[in-house]
Formats: structure tokens, sequence, C-alpha cells
């Protein structure tokens, strides 16, 4: 499909999977984040999100012992960082860090920008960059909108600035996009082909949205779902060669339950040959060293026309 102007964010030509080829010969990459933001509204981590019971848990006992599995299965995760937690918890994001794990941005608040202005959201990714940076001694090189509880879609909030915003403020990657199952281009210029590296992300395999309280339906959770589409999408990526992606939140996955099954998944894992588990960073560098977007975006003039009163 042509690339057009505020319709598609790439060319939407997907790598085959004869072309895709991860480092020293790797069969599938297997990447987890974690997300550490509490936000339930668009006004992003309030003082009422950090005391409720469920935020507390995660923050501590949740959090523990995901990070004891995941040193247990040898796995290393990004943790999607706003900036007033990390500023809260400094000593935390520290330590994480020191265990391998790599820390991204996650917004100022993980807060909805899609309706700021330009002038409005600079001061916001400035300022977030500079919180990470103080508490970790690196410059974040990911950023994250991952969906809150509350969003009515789940590929989270941006504006029609954010991209241009974050590639002017030096980072190298989107940590969520829903246009491919591997690395792809978010174009924001068609002329001049500006774009950032953005990383997959599919609802389907983030726990919240299985093991959070629903508002509607019944049931409390789910996880025998959850846990079938990670065993299925992880089957049929490593098959394929090419890339598998999980996203976890502390305070939902940290019950004992919920552990156990994370835990038998990444065991499961391990009895596979040639994974490549890398952080979203290390991940992004290697796929802009291996496809630059001068040789592998692809973009053509849209072929559509539109028509006065048109939504196309």
């Amino acid at each position: 499909m042509p690339w057009k102007q505020g319709y598609t964010i790439s060319d939407e030509r997907s790598l085959p999977d004869a072309e895709i080829r991860w480092p020293e010969g790797a069969r599938c990459c297997v990447a987890v984040t974690v997300d550490l933001s509490v936000a339930s509204g668009p006004e992003g981590v309030t003082a009422a999100d950090l005391a409720t019971p469920e935020a507390v848990f995660g923050a501590n006992q949740g959090l523990a012992a995901l990070r004891q599995i995941l040193r247990r299965r040898g796995v290393r995760a990004t943790f999607a960082v706003p900036a007033v937690i990390a500023h809260i918890h400094g000593d935390l994001v520290r330590s994480l860090a020191a265990e391998g794990h790599e820390i991204a941005a996650n917004g100022f608040r993980h807060e909805d920008v899609s309706g700021l202005e330009r002038d409005e959201e600079w001061p916001r990714i400035a300022r977030t960059t500079e919180i990470l940076t103080g508490v970790t001694g690196h410059k974040p090189a990911g950023w994250f909108s991952l969906p809150r509880q509350g969003d009515r879609y789940a590929v989270g909030t941006i504006s029609i600035n954010t991209i241009d915003l974050l590639l002017e403020a030096g980072y190298v990657y989107l940590g969520n996009g829903l246009a491919d199952d591997i690395p792809h281009y978010w174009v924001s210029d068609f002329a001049s082909r500006r774009a950032l590296l953005t990383l997959p992300y599919y609802y389907h395999f983030d726990d919240q949205f299985f093991l959070m309280f629903p508002r509607k339906g019944t049931g409390l959770e789910h996880p025998d779902a959850l846990l079938r589409n990670w065993r299925g999408e992880f089957a049929a990526q490593y098959k394929r060669g090419r890339y598998f992606h999980m996203t976890l939140h502390p305070q939902h996955i940290g019950w004992s339950n919920r552990l156990q099954m994370l835990d038998e998944f990444l065991a499961e894992l391990r009895e596979y040959p040639s994974l490549w588990n890398p952080t979203a960073a290390e991940c992004a560098r290697y796929w802009l060293e291996t496809y630059p977007i001068g040789a592998h975006l692809h973009l053509e003039p849209s072929i559509w026309r539109d028509y006065p009163g048109s939504l196309s």
C-alpha cells in the first residue's frame, strides 16, 4: 500500500522471513518490556495513583518477585519508566540498570499528549530526558507511549509532533508500534524520508489486558488466554525466525499464581535453541545498522485521491 500523509506511518512493506537475520545466527529475537507506570488516566501518574494498594504492591512485592524470576531465567528486559517514577524511586531504577536491564522513557507522567501543542510537548520530553539521564547516568535511547488502563485504544497516545520531537531530542527508537511484527520505520515526513525506528507492540501480549480487574464483563482475570497468546505467538515467530515481544506490569503479573505462569513460560523458551534476548536499545541499534533507512525504506507516492468531505 502506498504511503500516505496522515494515514500510514511507513511503507507497509515488511521484510520476508528469508531476509531477516539476527546476531550470531540467532533464530528469533525475544524482547521483554516492563512498564513501571501506574497511570490510570489521561493526566498521567498522580499522587492518587501512587497511593492505591495495587501500586504499592507492584512497586514492592510485585516488582521484587518479578526481578527474581527474570534473574533466575537469565532474561534481560527494558523497563519503561515515567520521569516522575524515576525521580521518586531513583535508587530502585539505578539498581535495575545495574542488573543489566535497560531504562527507557515512558513519558513525563505517562500522560496523554495527543492534544498538546508542539511548544507544550517539547518541554515534557526535554525534562523527561533530563531526569532519566540524571538518575541513571545515561541518556535514554528509547521512548514508550504504552497504553494506560483507561485508554480507549491499545496503542497509547502521541501527538502529530511526537515523532519529530523525539528525533530532535536524539532518541533512537519508539518502543511501541502496530505497523509490523518486526522493527520498522515510523515516517514523519514523506519528502525528506524523516523517520524513527519503531519496535513492535501488540496488546494481545500485554498482561494488563488479561490480568487487571475489568471494568465491564464477567470474571476477574484471564491468565489462561494470556498464556495461550504468548505460547502461540512465540511458536509462530520462532518458526519464521522473526520477533517475539511481551509487556509486563509488576502490579498485574506480580501475584504468585501469575508469576508461576510467567516462570514456566520463560523456562519453556529456554528449551528453544538460538534465541537472542536483547534490550530494546540493543535491538534498535542492531536493526539500524543491519537494515538502514537508506536501503530498506521504500516509499511510494499515494495513488489515492481525496474528495471534498472524504475522511480517507
